[in-house]
C-alpha cells in the first residue's frame, strides 16, 4: 500500500529542527528500520522560505505500519510535528515511475 504523509511543524522549532536533521534523515533512508520504503519526500515550506513541514510517499504493508514510521521520526518523537496526515494512495498509483526511492524496497 502507498500513503502520501504530510507533517506540519510546530512554529519557532528551527533550532530543533536542525538539530534533528540528521537523526530523521537517518530515520528515512532506513525506512524506520525496515519499517516501510520511503520512495520520495521534502521539506515544506512557506512563502518566505521557511520550513513548515515534510512531506512523503510512504510504500508499508499497513496502515499501522505507515503511522508507526510517521510517529517514530524524531521530528514526530521530539514534538516538531504538529500535525500528521496520512492519506492511502490509489491502488493504480505508478510507484515504479520514481525511480531511486529514499529508503530500500519492502518485502
Amino acid at each position: 500500500m502507498f500513503f502520501l504523509m504530510e507533517n506540519i511543524h510546530h512554529p519557532g522549532k528551527q533550532d530543533d529542527r536542525d538539530r534533528l536533521r540528521a537523526a530523521h534523515r537517518d530515520w528515512v533512508s532506513t525506512g524506520g528500520d525496515g519499517l516501510c520504503s520511503v520512495l520520495i519526500g521534502s521539506a515544506l515550506w512557506d512563502e518566505d522560505g521557511e520550513a513548515i513541514g515534510h512531506w512523503g510517499v510512504l510504500e508499508a504493508m499497513t496502515p499501522e505500519d505507515a503511522r508507526t514510521f510517521a510517529e517514530g521520526d524524531p521530528f514526530h518523537a521530539e514534538g516538531i510535528v504538529a500535525e500528521l496526515r496520512l492519506t492511502r494512495l490509489a491502488e493504480g498509483f505508478q510507484a515504479h515511475r520514481i525511480a531511486d526511492r529514499m529508503s530500500p524496497a519492502i518485502g
